[in-house]
């Protein structure tokens, strides 16, 4: 067998708030309870699974391998939401996505402050930005 990401947990001060948040961003069902966790399930089969912890929360990036049209609703609710986005993880181009490889990317905060991450294109050689 292959070595696969089966599921990762995701820290947070609120799981419902923040599940909830992840899952209407990507377009996802609701999350569902797995022991103590709520967890989104994505389409290749790995689940992101959110649990309560108090503060502070490590910050951790994740990023998602999304449609077009995943990408565009995602982008219209965070515009609708009126949250801050940037084309780099660096925050240097607020406001902005980027056109990396020919796709589409944006990074944005969760309601604990992990930068999530929309791409349209897999990563590909650095050079070729």
């Amino acid at each position: 067998m292959a070595v696969q990401l089966n599921h990762t947990i995701v820290w947070c001060t609120d799981q419902k708030r923040s599940s909830a948040f992840l899952a209407d961003m990507l377009g996802l069902p609701p999350p569902k309870q797995f022991a103590h966790f709520d967890v989104v399930d994505l389409d290749n089969g790995i689940s992101v699974d959110f649990a309560d912890h108090k503060p502070p929360i490590a910050v951790q990036h994740y990023a998602f391998l999304v449609s077009d049209d995943v990408f565009d609703a995602g982008m219209a609710k965070i515009r609708a939401q009126g949250l801050g986005f940037w084309a780099d993880p660096a925050r240097s181009k607020p406001g902005e996505i980027n056109n990396h490889w020919g796709g589409r990317g944006v990074y944005f905060e969760d309601p604990d402050g992990h930068f999530l991450e929309l791409i349209t294109k897999p990563y590909g050689n650095p050079e070729d930005l």
